[in-house]
C-alpha cells in the first residue's frame, strides 16, 4: 500500500501544472465578479480578495526576474521569495481587518 501511494505522489509531482495555475484566473475573477456584487459585504474583504490577484502578478514577474537574473527559481531566492510572499500577507491582512469590521457592525440579538 506504502509503494502505491509514493508512486501515486511521484506521479503528481511529475505533472505540469502551468496550464492549471494559468487558467485558475478564471474562476477567480468570476468568484471577484459576485463578490463585488453583494452589497453587505464591506469593501475591505472585496479589497483583500482583489490583492491577490496583485499578489500572482508580483510573483509572476519576481519569479521572471529570477529565472532571468540568478538563473535559478523564485523559491531559491530567498529575499525575493520573502517579497513576493508579503503582498500576500498584505491581502491576507485586509481581509481580516475586513472581517472583523463585518463581525463588528452585525447586532447581537440575545434572547
Amino acid at each position: 500500500m506504502n509503494d502505491l501511494f509514493f508512486k501515486f505522489i511521484e506521479k503528481l509531482g511529475s505533472i505540469d501544472n502551468t496550464l492549471l495555475f494559468a487558467t485558475s484566473i478564471i474562476p477567480y475573477a468570476i468568484f471577484l465578479f459576485y463578490l463585488y456584487k453583494i452589497k453587505s459585504v464591506n469593501n475591505f474583504v472585496k479589497t483583500g480578495f482583489s490583492l491577490t490577484v496583485l499578489f500572482v502578478f508580483i510573483t509572476i514577474l519576481v519569479s521572471i526576474f529570477t529565472l532571468n537574473y540568478y538563473d535559478k527559481t523564485l523559491v531559491e531566492v530567498d529575499i525575493l521569495h520573502g517579497f513576493a510572499e508579503s503582498f500576500l500577507t498584505l491581502s491576507d491582512f485586509v481581509i481580516l481587518f475586513g472581517f472583523i469590521r463585518l463581525l463588528n457592525s452585525l447586532e447581537v440579538n440575545n434572547s
